[in-house]
């Protein structure tokens, strides 16, 4: 796993064989960072990452200068990994929560200026993502929300739909608030 941008700069951080997490590709990541740097003033940006697998979105927006980015992830051995990857770049900006991505969503009441969701492409409630987060009011106004997926899934049709990004299998839909 390889930090892009900022101040973590070209950083990689082996990820074990035992992470079962489908990471961003590094071609997915930095072309859609490509993007969002022409829209965000990561210096100005809270940040909450949605099953977050091996925290590579969470850590690459703490090195791109968000001063608070939540991370959460339900499987002990990823939240492990991401702890440890904390700790190893010495990221005090990063919380890691270990638990449920949507019973998180549920129950929460903070409001972000970035939000980034990538679920596993077979969880059976991704379709409900997006509707949760604009029903829950999660993202700030003028804030973003980005919504990783297979080509399975269309996010056209909701409110806030700005454009849907394709990088090989990996699909963005980028909502803006």
């Amino acid at each position: 796993m390889r930090i892009i941008s900022g101040k973590y700069k070209s950083r990689r951080i082996q990820v074990p064989a035992n992470l079962k997490a489908r990471p961003t590709t590094d071609f997915a990541k930095e072309n859609l960072f490509n993007i969002l740097n022409n829209r965000i003033d990561w210096d100005e940006t809270t940040a909450l990452d949605l099953f977050s697998g091996t925290g590579s979105i969470a850590l690459e927006l703490v090195s791109r200068g968000c001063s608070y980015v939540v991370c959460v992830e339900k499987n002990p051995l990823h939240y492990n990994f991401i702890c440890k990857a904390q700790e190893t770049l010495g990221a005090k900006e990063l919380f890691p929560i270990k638990g449920d991505a949507l019973k998180y969503l549920k129950s929460t009441q903070q409001k972000f200026d970035f939000v980034f969701a990538d679920p596993p492409y077979d969880l059976s409630d991704a379709e409900k993502i997006p509707e949760m987060i604009i029903e829950k009011q999660i993202v700030k106004e003028g804030g973003t929300f980005v919504m990783e997926h297979s080509k399975n899934h269309h996010f056209s049709h909701l409110p806030h739909f700005s454009e849907e990004r394709t990088y090989g299998g990996v699909h963005f839909s980028i909502f803006e608030f």
